[in-house]
């Protein structure tokens, strides 16, 4: 196809040609792009690095979700999912977490450990945890902690965070989520979650991961108050960190879900705004390898079009075991599926289902 039969819009001719020549674009030249570039144009270059990097194949894992609590001592404007002392809310002995993975056997290959910022809780309480899921399963692959988290913990347990992050693996700890990052923008974050760890200390902690052979996931909040400029500025320093370590495993967009938090007056971004935020991911995202649409926050049906828009991973089965956005009002409230569903999902629109581990490895192809 000619560059002709692509472009609708002049203004970002030379933008395109940029990215068809394999160079990097910069932060206003892909803010220029998101704003101006047709929504077929995006599809297309997204599609275009998608096939470069990664040719029909879609990943996904054997995984279970534990949320070991949703008590919380942070109470984020968008999230649905925290609750305060006295609240009604759940907290998972270790014994009944232990018993999570016992019941799964060898059906999963990672067990991935995120939930509120209890106020009690501490590392070695968690270390202690990950050395028993060790012991029942010592090839089983700990995913455990947003940034958030692990600052808290370290912080309670008298630690810095290099060393936190040292001890955590010390215990059994594999690689990080990328929950957390929301939007660095400051004067954003400062709206939306004025208590948490900045944007700078999220990316502080991933960069010390990377540093400790700890990989790590990366994410975006999206859909809130944020704009265009706070999009791209967030891919950039993402993108900057990576140049850095490479420690990145995975980008993964998360779509503010509206129900049940302080910010739902906003309604939610239409369909059209998720494929462009997830194209421009891709195509901003030079030095990520994948980007992944998380089925239950996303929903089924639209991660099987994004696949025409960048993204070549659908995380894992998951066996419903997550409540974290079903609480806001995901598309799926009981997010499960079989490995055959799963293969059967991707094989539907005509990509090749890859098994993976957590850090990208070929296990079974289908």
């Amino acid at each position: 196809m000619i560059i002709e039969e692509i472009i609708k819009d002049t203004e970002v001719e030379a933008i395109v040609k940029k990215v068809l020549q394999g160079n990097r674009i910069s932060v206003a030249e892909g803010i220029e792009l998101y704003k101006k570039a047709d929504l077929s144009v995006l599809g297309f270059l997204a599609n275009k690095i998608r096939e470069e990097k990664n040719g029909d194949r879609v990943y996904f894992n054997r995984n279970l979700h534990i949320e070991p609590t949703n008590q919380c001592v942070y109470s984020c404007k968008f999230c649905s999912y925290y609750r305060k002392k006295g609240e009604e809310g759940w907290e998972f002995s270790r014994d009944e977490m232990l018993k999570q993975v016992q019941d799964m056997g060898d059906k999963i290959t990672e067990v991935h450990i995120v939930g509120g910022v209890h106020p009690k809780w501490d590392l070695h309480y968690y270390g202690e945890l990950f050395q028993k899921i060790k012991e029942i399963r010592p090839d089983v692959h700990i995913k455990a902690f947003t940034a958030v988290e692990i600052s808290y913990l370290a912080k309670r347990s008298k630690m810095s965070v290099k060393e936190g992050l040292q001890a955590l693996k010390d215990y059994g700890l594999d690689s990080i989520p990328g929950g957390g990052a929301e939007i660095f923008d400051e004067t954003i974050r400062q709206q939306v979650c004025p208590h948490k760890d900045t944007g700078e200390e999220w990316l502080y902690l991933h960069e010390t991961a990377h540093q400790l052979g700890i990989p790590t996931n990366a994410t975006i909040l999206y859909g809130h108050i944020e704009k265009i400029e706070h999009r791209i500025d967030h891919f950039n320093r993402l993108r900057e960190l990576q140049d850095r370590t490479g420690g990145f495993n995975v980008f993964i967009p998360l779509k503010y879900k509206m129900e049940n938090n302080e910010l739902s007056y906003l309604g939610e971004v239409s369909v059209v705004e998720d494929i462009k935020l997830y194209a421009m991911a891709r195509i901003f995202l030079d030095n990520f390898q994948h980007i992944k649409a998380y089925w239950p926050m996303i929903g089924k049906d639209i991660s099987q079009l994004l696949l025409s828009f960048g993204v070549d991973d659908f995380d894992g089965t998951i066996n419903d075991s997550t409540r974290i956005y079903s609480l806001a009002g995901a598309e799926d409230q009981e997010p499960s599926m079989s490995t055959d569903d799963m293969v059967a999902m991707i094989k539907s629109v005509g990509r090749q289902p890859i098994e993976r581990d957590s850090v990208y490895t070929i296990l079974k192809e289908y």
